[in-house]
């Protein structure tokens, strides 16, 4: 038997290939002889630079950065062949802060323009950057003053960072200094940058912003919008309205002032990390995320595995943290079955204690189901 393991990640417990390989410890335990595939998937938010670097022949370098609050972090840059590729979640990511610690009114994205720095110095002619999880709403502000377009006042003054500090945004300290190169956001959010779907009102709640905030940030980014298109040379008039433009807190916008084309972040992985030949060549798809639920059916990893295995007639199977679809909405996405992990150990507590061998011994029982 064939079987193709291409989950997503565990947020908050597992990286995408560590899932991958707790599944395949799982089903080699009941099926030792059957072949397995793992092609561990991510769009472009955490975890983006470890699926590639486990099926991409390339190097990675570490780069000092910074996290939204402005603290030392580590982050890499992945350089294959002349395509360098950043993941803007090792530097504005939600995970980096404690939850007390979420404020888009002050989080910032200066540590992403270092990482991008950095990508364009390997003489890398094309940089990709990986936008999702961010805890930013700065709308890039952060990231073009670390390439030396601070964001100032009507005195020239340079504003602090955060989002709400771009409500006296008249103007940049400067240009971005950023040589020659091709730009690419990988995202699969579509939202513009200001409005009712813009980056403050539908992500910045899970940021830490109250009513309140949301529509002072939205002011904000609505003024800051105008300031690119006045002084970023080249930076398209509509920027604030293209999708993907409200991105990773505004990221996406930001990017495309510097003359960024949008790809989609999980299908740039599909792509390249083959899955298409992989599905082409086997018995039975599991994929998986920390939590399966109604969200997951609207354009996430797995109903985008389901579906491409759908179309080959391979059943798919989703094995997740925790399930929250029922089996007629799953089948209706192309998932023949959701197993939870919860469910498998007993509690949430046991599954987050030990994420890997509760996954382990689901996949265990999955094999024994379907061989």
């Amino acid at each position: 038997m064939r079987v193709l393991i291409c989950p997503d990640k565990f947020a908050g417990t597992l990286s995408a290939p560590e899932a991958a390989a707790a599944v395949a410890a799982g089903w080699r335990s009941v099926g030792p002889d059957d072949t397995l595939l793992l092609r561990p998937l991510a769009d472009g938010g955490p975890g983006f630079l470890d699926v590639l670097a486990t099926a991409l022949p390339g190097r990675r370098l570490p780069v000092r950065t910074t996290d939204p609050l402005g603290r030392p972090a580590d982050g890499e840059v992945l350089v294959v062949g002349d395509t360098a590729y950043v993941e803007s979640a090792q530097a504005c990511g939600l995970h980096l802060l404690a939850a007390g610690e979420r404020d888009p009114d002050r989080t910032t994205s200066y540590g992403l323009g270092l990482l991008i720095a950095a990508a364009a110095e390997t003489g890398a002619r094309t940089v990709v950057v990986g936008l999702g999880g961010s805890a930013t709403n700065d709308g890039g502000a952060g990231m073009l003053a670390a390439l030396g377009a601070a964001p100032v006042d009507e005195a020239g003054r340079v504003l602090p960072y955060g989002g709400a500090a771009l409500l006296a945004v008249a103007g940049l300290s400067g240009t971005p200094r950023l040589r020659p190169l091709a730009l690419v956001a990988a995202t699969d959010v579509d939202n513009p940058l200001t409005g009712l779907s813009g980056a403050s009102a539908v992500f910045g709640p899970q940021k830490g912003a109250d009513r309140a905030a949301v529509l002072r940030l939205d002011d904000a980014l609505t003024r800051y919008a105008q300031v690119l298109v006045r002084e970023v040379p080249g930076c398209p008039p509509d920027v604030a309205t293209r999708p993907g433009a409200g991105a990773a807190g505004g990221l996406g916008a930001a990017l495309y002032a510097l003359g960024a084309t949008r790809t989609s972040g999980a299908g740039l992985v599909r792509s390249l990390v083959d899955l298409d030949a992989a599905l082409d060549d086997c018995d039975l798809v599991i994929t998986g995320e920390g939590s399966f639920d109604f969200q997951s059916l609207r354009g996430k990893l797995p109903a985008m595995v389901a579906a491409a295995a759908a179309e080959r007639g391979v059943p798919c199977v989703v094995l997740a943290g925790r399930v929250d679809v029922g089996r007629r909405e799953a089948a209706a996405a192309g998932i023949e079955a959701a197993y939870s992990v919860v469910e498998q150990v007993g509690s949430v507590e046991a599954a987050m204690a030990e994420p890997a061998a509760g996954l382990t011994a689901l996949a265990a029982r999955t094999a024994r189901r379907w061989r």
